[in-house]
């Protein structure tokens, strides 16, 4: 049987590209490689990491070579490296962290059971869910000013989904909340993942619970998709900020890629000519969207970022209401979608 290090290793190669352009942003893809300077990411050609290949054995994907200094290893020893770890279990927290994966928790072993944070455990939750209007997730919603969006086939609701707090013994039954589902989605449209933000029925807020919100699943270059994108496209990192643009601007297909690492990774459709990137106002939003806007740009497409006046866009959708968050919007879209967006605003 494979050790942890093993498979987070092979999870890591899955993801290749995503893995270099967050730990050695200085690099650049050339061909079926990235390379960069040296492990810890400076610019330069000695270190070589393949991104394609098989999962195993002489040209895998993840291998690595740095041709200065004759290091060699796969995915995690590049993080161990480039961060500078003395311990292997840093280094397993940093992946898991980076793949959004849980750590491990010790459960009966079930044949009728999927793994914990697996795809397959996505696609059985989600199908338990139902459709959010008339639920607390509507009601949840409106309270956060999102209300008036329609039919939202990547929302449902679940009375009782399971939570185990953090800091608890493993062995400890978990707790049961209500929950509003996300389904994470490919370019393709197939679910990878599920994001759950846990209700509390009194309030229609946030359950008190901590965290209250978890993501499931493969989420690296997937996410949330609110509306189908063609040639335009909005991407930002919390749902809430997402759902909160597109009650601004209706006509915009958004997506929520759920954290500011996987906004920096998000794979973008090839026909997209135009990419709307809601940037969080705090240090890790302004990176992840310098590093989107960076790919964008090496493929093409038009790159415009949006600020909010707050932390993000639901914080001033609730502070200032529609109306005001559409006049705060208008000057910063291209002249052909602020026209659009006059034509929804009354008056």
């Amino acid at each position: 049987m494979d050790s942890p290090a093993a498979l987070l290793a092979r999870r890591l190669a899955e993801e290749a590209e995503a893995v270099c352009r967050h730990y050695l942003p200085n690099g650049r893809r050339q061909g079926r490689y990235w390379v960069a300077g040296d492990v810890r990411g400076a610019p330069g050609r000695s270190l070589y990491v393949r991104l394609t290949g098989p999962i195993s054995g002489p040209g895998a994907a993840g291998k690595w070579t740095d041709a200065a200094t004759g290091e060699h290893g796969d995915l995690m020893d590049l993080i161990a490296a480039n961060l500078g770890h003395a311990k292997l279990r840093d280094t397993l927290d940093e992946a898991r962290s980076f793949l959004n994966l849980p750590r491990p928790l010790i459960t009966p072993s079930s044949a009728s059971h999927a793994p914990a944070g697996s795809v397959e455990a996505a696609r059985r939750l989600w199908a338990m869910g139902r459709p959010i209007p008339d639920t607390l997730a509507e009601r949840y919603l409106a309270r956060r000013g999102i209300m008036g969006l329609g039919d939202l086939p990547a929302l449902r609701f679940h009375p009782a989904c399971f939570h185990v707090r953090e800091g608890r013994p493993p062995t400890d039954p978990p707790e049961t909340w209500p929950a509003l589902l996300a389904k994470v989605t490919d370019l393709d449209g197939r679910l990878t993942g599920l994001h759950r933000t846990w209700l509390d029925p009194t309030s229609a807020g946030k359950a008190p619970v901590v965290p209250p919100r978890k993501a499931m699943g493969r989420l690296i270059g997937a996410g949330v998709r609110i509306g189908t994108a063609t040639d335009i496209l909005a991407a930002g990192e919390g749902l809430e900020t997402m759902l909160a643009l597109r009650s601004a601007l209706s006509f915009l297909p958004v997506v929520a890629a759920l954290s500011a690492n996987h906004l920096g990774a998000l794979v973008l459709p090839a026909a997209l000519r135009r990419l709307y990137i809601a940037a969080d106002r705090d240090e890790a939003g302004q990176a992840a969207a310098d590093a989107l806007r960076r790919r964008a740009v090496t493929d093409g497409i038009e790159s415009i970022r949006l600020l909010p006046r707050l932390g993000d866009f639901n914080d001033d959708l609730i502070a200032f209401g529609l109306a005001d968050l559409r006049a705060h919007l208008r000057p910063q879209l291209a002249p052909e979608d602020a026209a659009r967006l006059q034509a929804l605003s009354p008056g």
